[in-house]
């Protein structure tokens, strides 16, 4: 049997171990100390444009600190990219407030402005109008940047930008994760770095970034007492787990240019079958291709691709399941225009972490071009 093949697994860089051990030998092993700190400035540092940054246990709990912070409450609307993972759209439910979801388009598979308008207004007419915009990065491609910010500044509705898969793409030179009133980042054990676990909050001012620390340490105030006079949450990220992420963080760039490298690769090999299509980087936009995704011209070729490589010990994905699919937001409101549900049907995300080898890539690209030339 061939050896696995997975999607995007860790990839460590050799310089984690010396963190971490700092770490055990300052006995600094709960969620506070040094590589917390140094960890969040060298992201603050590579961002730059006003970027305070929270480390915290995960990019869910990064959007739910950002919603949070922007006083989103039970009832209210906030409108969301239906092309996502999950976890982008639950925090607004743990606040109990209303998710409504927007469709893509197809230059960047990320929110589309005209229907992002169109919605808007009709929340407004409704009498509903949306007290937030999440949006998605998706694989690492950047969103129309420009576009959806004109929109959201002509309504005044707040942009909480997930950034969880999109650490490195840039939009005309500017890093992703600055874009909007907050933004987030994941560290999850799949993304381009890893902490094992993590996310990290990204606000625009010193003050706010207070306030998410306040609130990711339990509304703790510095009283000698225990004292607390709001709800808090147990979200900081760890001093070890921090420490990996410094590790990590020495890679990065090395990383971003691996996972391009893959794409090329793929591009390279496939893109003359008339069948399959990528998603190019349309001018001024920088995507570190987190994830390598392929359409496939019907929803059975994508899986009798995703079996063959199944077979073969090679694991791929369908491109996300659009939220207004799910069957626990299935009965939301959503303004559609089928670019999701098309991209999710014959969509085939490819393996793409940064530690495949030319032979792996060699060894994926000859079983889908098997299945070409039967």
């Amino acid at each position: 049997m061939n050896t696995k093949i997975w999607l995007s697994p860790p990839h460590l860089s050799g310089f984690e171990s010396e963190f971490i051990q700092q770490a055990f030998k300052n006995n600094y092993v709960a969620p506070a100390g040094s590589n917390i700190e140094h960890f969040e400035n060298d992201l603050e540092k590579y961002l730059s444009d006003c970027s305070n940054v929270t480390a915290v246990s995960s990019g869910t709990a990064a959007i739910h600190l950002a919603l949070i912070l922007l006083g989103i409450k039970s009832g209210d609307e906030v409108l969301c990219q239906t092309k996502t993972f999950v976890a982008s759209v639950n925090p607004v439910r743990y606040l109990g407030a209303v998710p409504v979801f927007v469709d893509s388009e197809p230059e960047t598979w990320n929110m589309c402005p005209k229907l992002l308008e169109l919605a808007i207004n009709d929340r407004i007419k409704k009498g509903k109008k949306p007290k937030a915009i999440i949006i998605i990065n998706l694989y690492g491609m950047p969103y129309k940047v420009n576009e959806i910010h004109a929109i959201a500044s002509a309504y005044n509705i707040p942009v909480v930008e997930d950034s969880a898969e999109a650490l490195g793409s840039k939009y005309h030179n500017k890093k992703c994760g600055t874009f909007g009133d907050y933004a987030i980042l994941s560290f999850n054990g799949n993304k381009i770095i890893t902490t094992s676990g993590g996310g990290a909050l990204i606000c625009r001012s010193k003050k706010e970034k207070n306030k998410a620390l306040y609130l990711a340490t339990q509304a703790k105030d510095s009283a000698v007492e225990y004292n607390h006079k709001n709800i808090g949450y147990n979200y900081r990220m760890s001093n070890i787990t921090a420490g990996i992420g410094r590790g990590q963080f020495t890679v990065l760039e090395k990383y971003i240019a691996l996972r391009r490298r893959n794409f090329d690769y793929y591009y390279n090999a496939l893109h003359h079958i008339k069948d399959i299509v990528f998603l190019k980087e349309p001018k001024g936009f920088y995507t570190n291709r987190w994830l390598t995704c392929i359409l496939l011209k019907t929803h059975k070729m994508r899986e009798d691709i995703r079996i063959l490589l199944q077979e073969n010990n090679i694991e791929s994905r369908p491109s996300w399941k659009p939220m207004h699919l799910q069957p626990v937001y299935k009965n939301y409101d959503s303004y559609l225009n089928g670019v999701s549900y098309d991209l999710y049907k014959k969509g085939l995300c490819l393996p793409s972490g940064s530690s495949l080898t030319e032979k792996d890539l060699k060894r994926i690209t000859n079983i889908i071009k098997s299945y070409f030339e039967k």
